[in-house]
C-alpha cells in the first residue's frame, strides 16, 4: 500500500541533508568514499530512505538499505517464535557490523501498542542476544571508525497516542529538526556551537556531584572520575540535550517520570523510583507497574543509572507530548526536562580516549552495563545544584536554562 506523504520534496531533502550532516558530525574520523552506511527503515518512511540513499551515493558511499518489518511481523515474532528463533543471529551479521562505518535509521512506527500483551521476558531476551551486535557498534564509535544518526517520520499512530492531528504532528517534527528554515544545516550548524560553549563551561566546573530538586524529585548523582559532558553531537536529530553518563554507584534519592513513555508496546505512566546506594529497591508506577519491573529485572545494569541529561528550553522548539522518546527526551515547553536512563552507559563520556576504555576500566569508573537503556523524564520546573570539588555549590540549571 503506497504510504501517505507527509512532507513536501524540499522537506524530505532537508531532512535527508540534516540527518547525513548529523552521521558526519557523530564520527571522529571523515568519510571517505566506498565506505559503508547501513541505513535501515520502517515502512511508512520509505520515501526519505529512498532521498537518504540518492545523497549517499552522490558521496560515493555504499548505502545497505534495509526495511525494518512491520508492527504485524514484529508481533508475530514474538507470538510464535521458539527459544532459539528468539535468540537467532543471522549468519554474516556480525562481519557487516564489524564493517560499517555509518549508520541512519528512520523511525516511524505503525502502531506503539502491539507489543502490549507480550511477556517483557521474551522482549528482554531479544535484547539481550542483539547486545553483542550493538557491542560492536559501540566499539567501533569509540575507535572512530563509525558515525550514527536516526530521525523519525511522522505516523498515524504516533499522533493518535500523542494526542494530536497528524498535521499537528507533522508540524511538531518539521518544526523540531528546523526543516522550516531556508538552511537547517546551517541552524543545526548554529546550534552545535553554541552547545559546545556550554559544554565547554560545564567540562571546567570539576563537579563532584548534583541534587535535582523539583515538585517531586530530589535526587542525588555522582559525577564520576573522567567524565565530560556531551551532546548536540549529530547522534539524533533532533537533539538538544546535553549529558554524562555518571558513576551510578552514588545516586541516592527519588526520581519521578511525570512524561509518559512507551516502550516495547507498553504505555508506562507516573514512574517513581527510589534509589540507595546506586540502584533501583523501589519502584512504582501510575500505569504500567508490572512492565516497569520486568524491565528492572532484565539484567544486574538494569536498576542503575546510566544517563543523566538536561535540556535547554532556548535551544528545543518542541512543546507537545510526542509519545516519542527521541522527542520527548528532548522536550523544551516552558522548563526544559531532564531525564535519567536506566541502563547502559554512554562511553563517549569519557574524558580520555575512548579506544583504551576497556570493560575492566568502565567498571572501575562506574560505567554501567546493560541489555536495557530506558530513557525516563521529568518537565517539571527544577534547580540542579552542583558541589564541586572545592565544596562550592553553585546553580547550574534553573527554570529550563543552563546558569551559563
Amino acid at each position: 500500500m503506497e504510504q501517505p506523504q507527509l512532507l513536501s520534496e524540499q522537506q524530505l531533502d532537508r531532512y535527508a541533508s540534516v540527518l547525513i550532516w548529523g552521521m558526519q558530525k557523530a564520527r571522529a574520523k571523515k568519510f571517505k568514499k566506498n565506505d559503508i552506511v547501513i541505513v535501515r527503515f520502517d515502512l511508512p518512511a520509505i520515501r526519505l530512505a529512498e532521498v537518504v540513499q540518492g545523497k549517499l551515493l552522490d558521496m560515493g558511499i555504499h548505502p545497505i538499505l534495509r526495511m525494518v518489518g512491520t508492527s504485524a511481523m514484529e508481533r508475530t515474532f514474538f507470538v510464535k517464535a521458539n527459544q532459539a528463533q528468539l535468540v537467532f543471529e543471522a549468519p554474516g551479521e556480525r562481519v557487516l557490523y564489524r564493517s560499517l562505518n555509518g549508520s541512519i535509521y528512520l523511525h516511524a512506527p505503525q502502531s506503539l501498542t502491539h507489543l502490549q500483551d507480550i511477556d517483557p521476558a521474551r522482549i528482554a531476551a531479544v535484547a539481550r542476544a542483539r547486545k553483542p551486535l550493538r557491542d560492536i557498534m559501540f566499539k567501533r564509535e569509540e575507535q572512530g571508525h563509525l558515525g550514527w544518526t536516526l530521525c523519525t517520520y511522522p505516523t498515524p499512530a504516533m499522533a493518535q497516542h500523542a494526542r494530536l492531528s497528524l498535521k499537528t504532528y507533522t508540524a511538531q517534527v518539521i518544526k523540531a529538526c528546523y526543516l522550516d528554515a531556508s538552511d537547517p544545516v546551517r541552524a543545526w550548524e548554529d546550534i552545535y556551537q553554541s552547545a559546545h560553549e556550554i559544554k565547554r563551561w560545564l567540562n571546567s566546573l570539576k563537579i563532584k556531584t548534583y541534587h535535582i530538586v523539583a515538585k517531586d524529585i530530589d535526587l542525588h548523582i555522582t559525577h564520576g572520575e573522567r567524565r565530560r559532558w556531551i551532546g548536540i553531537s549529530g547522534h539524533n536529530i533532533p537533539s538538544f540535550e546535553l549529558f554524562i553518563s555518571p558513576d551510578w554507584r552514588g545516586t541516592e534519592g527519588v526520581y519521578y517520570a511525570d512524561q509518559p513513555s512507551f516502550r516495547s508496546g507498553n504505555l508506562v505512566r507516573g514512574v517513581r523510583l527510589t534509589f540507595r546506594k546506586g540502584g533501583v529497591v523501589s519502584a512504582e508506577a501510575e500505569q504500567g507497574a508490572a512492565f516497569v519491573h520486568k524491565q528492572l529485572a532484565m539484567d544486574p545494569g538494569a536498576r542503575r543509572i546510566g544517563e543523566f541529561s538536561l535540556t535547554d528550553v532556548r535551544f528545543s522548539k518542541i512543546d507537545r507530548f510526542m509519545a516519542d522518546t527521541l522527542y520527548d527526551e528532548n522536550y523544551g515547553g516552558r522548563y526544559g526536562n531532564c531525564h535519567v536512563a536506566l541502563g547502559s552507559s554512554y562511553s563517549d563520556t569519557y574524558d580520555g580516549n575512548t579506544a583504551q576504555l576497556t570493560t575492566r576500566r568502565k567498571e572501575q569508573l562506574g560505567f554501567n552495563d546493560s541489555a536495557l537503556h530506558w530513557d525516563l523524564v521529568n518537565t517539571q520546573d527544577k534547580t540542579v545544584i552542583a558541589t564541586l570539588r572545592s565544596g562550592k555549590h553553585i546553580v547550574l540549571y534553573e527554570h529550563g536554562k543552563f546558569a551559563y
